[in-house]
C-alpha cells in the first residue's frame, strides 16, 4: 500500500477519530508537504536565478537577454533536481530524459502563463484603463497574477504528468 501514509488513522482502538480542520489537515497531509517542499525547491531556485543573472550582467558584462536565459536554464535544472529527488522522490522514475523534456516543456507553458497575464493587463485592459500600463501594475501582472497561475499549472503538470505516481494494485 504506497499511500497509506497518505491517510491517518488512530493509532490504537479507543483513540477518537479525528474531525473538523484536523480531519481535514490528516486528509491533505500529503498534499500540503508536497507544496511545502515544491514551495521551498522554488525558493531556492528563484534565489539562483537572480544571483547568476545579476552575477552575469555585472561580473561578466553578458547581454540582458542572453544572462536571463542563461541564468534561468540553470535554475530550472536545479528545480527540476530538486524536484525530482526531493519533492517527489517517492515517485516511480520514468526516465530522466523523459522528465527533464517535460519539465522544461511545462516550464515554458508556465513561462507563456505568465507573459500572457502581462500582455493583458498591459496591452488588453491598459489601452482601456491608462494606470494599468504603469510599471507597478506590469509587475503585479507579471509577478504576482502570473506567477501565482503558472506556479498552479506547474504545480498540477509535475504532479500529474512529469513526476506521476503510479496506480496502486487494487486486485
Amino acid at each position: 500500500m504506497p499511500y497509506a501514509h497518505c491517510v491517518s488513522a488512530p493509532t490504537s482502538a479507543d483513540a477518537k477519530p479525528r474531525t473538523g480542520i484536523r480531519a481535514l489537515i490528516a486528509r491533505f497531509e500529503h498534499l500540503l508537504r508536497e507544496l511545502g517542499k515544491f514551495g521551498t525547491v522554488g525558493t531556492v531556485a528563484f534565489a539562483v536565478d537572480i544571483t547568476i543573472y545579476n552575477t552575469l550582467l555585472t561580473l561578466y558584462d553578458l547581454e540582458t537577454v542572453l544572462s536571463g536565459a542563461i541564468s534561468m536554464v540553470i535554475a530550472a535544472t536545479v528545480a527540476f533536481f530538486g524536484n525530482r529527488f526531493w519533492t517527489w522522490r517517492d515517485r516511480e522514475r520514468s526516465g530522466l530524459r523523459r522528465e527533464y523534456v517535460l519539465y522544461f516543456l511545462f516550464n515554458l507553458v508556465g513561462l507563456v502563463i505568465g507573459l500572457s497575464c502581462l500582455a493583458l493587463s498591459h496591452y488588453g485592459l491598459g489601452s482601456i484603463w491608462p494606470a494599468l500600463q504603469s510599471p507597478l501594475a506590469d509587475n503585479v501582472a507579471k509577478n504576482v497574477v502570473g506567477m501565482a497561475l503558472g506556479t498552479v499549472f506547474r504545480f498540477w503538470a509535475y504532479r500529474q504528468i512529469v513526476f506521476r505516481a503510479i496506480p496502486e494494485d487494487r486486485s
